[in-house]
């Protein structure tokens, strides 16, 4: 069950079901063991041929919870696995970059996905990285078959802990992004040092006064750039900034105006002050 939830009590803002499939003996329980945060207690019971665990990534800002179930690749466990992919946001299909056998059997678990949960985003692991040298399947070829699926591919190792929680993220982030969640947690997404200094330099500055800020050339562009990107030049025409350079402007015209205006001179004897007459 996926629910944004805004109680402080909560200890995360997302949650998401999980469910990694393939054959048996890929090693989805040595994925699931290498979890250093994850809690092996499940809140109910589950039957056997299932191993279930949780766990919260930080994923721009939000925590969001896991809950990853193992499904035993057996098949007297096939009857669990359909009842249990009808509630999933996301698949994760796993099979052993040393067994040829683990990786063919991937089409007949999309199958299985495609029947009892179609439409739902999957990510392709290559498991047991560290037995590089016992490889059976090329990183090539798998690459290749998940460009095909179009879905992300990634080889993880539990034993060096390698991509594990970079794999669960980008599920994470496809499962949101695809039911719109993103844009709750845009307002608050963590912004770069060089991105709050651009904010705090545009904040004070119209954008047409940063041509003359003393600063390189490129800066100046990036700072147009942004300006003009976050909408903040047209909100910024009015700022403080653009109100002191009027100001000082007018003030400079003022002065100058002051220092080019002669005293009136009398007019000479023999003017007959035609041209002064009002018509």
């Amino acid at each position: 069950m996926m629910s944004s939830l805004g109680s402080p009590v909560r200890a995360y803002d997302f949650l998401l079901k999980f469910l990694l499939v393939g054959d048996s003996d890929v090693g989805k329980g040595e994925i699931l063991a290498s979890l250093q945060d994850g809690a092996a207690e499940s809140p109910y019971g589950h039957p056997a041929g299932i191993d279930h665990k949780t766990t919260t990534i930080l994923l721009d800002g939000r925590r969001v919870k896991l809950q990853l179930w193992d499904t035993s690749g057996q098949g007297r466990f096939c009857t669990i696995f359909r009842s249990y992919s009808r509630g999933a946001q996301g698949v994760i299909l796993v099979y052993d970059i040393a067994n040829r056998w683990s990786f063919d059997g991937i089409n007949r678990w999309i199958k299985e996905i495609d029947e009892h949960a179609p439409g739902v985003p999957k990510i392709l692991v290559g498991n047991r990285l560290h037995l590089a040298f016992k490889r059976q399947v090329p990183t090539e070829q798998a690459q290749a078959y998940a460009e095909r699926l179009g879905v992300t591919f990634f080889e993880v190792s539990p034993l060096c802990n390698f991509n594990i929680t970079e794999s669960f993220t980008e599920l994470a982030r496809i499962v949101l992004l695809r039911h719109g969640m993103d844009r709750l947690w845009r307002p608050s997404k963590v912004l770069s040092l060089q991105d709050l200094c651009c904010r705090a330099v545009v904040s004070c500055t119209p954008v047409h006064l940063v041509d003359k800020l003393p600063l390189p050339v490129a800066l100046r562009s990036h700072l147009k750039s942004f300006s003009m990107a976050n909408g903040l030049n047209t909100r910024m025409m009015h700022g403080r900034s653009y109100s002191l350079t009027a100001n000082s402007s007018h003030k400079r015209n003022s002065f100058r105006k002051v220092r080019t205006i002669r005293p009136p001179q009398s007019p000479p004897r023999n003017c007959t002050r035609n041209s002064c007459k009002i018509s």
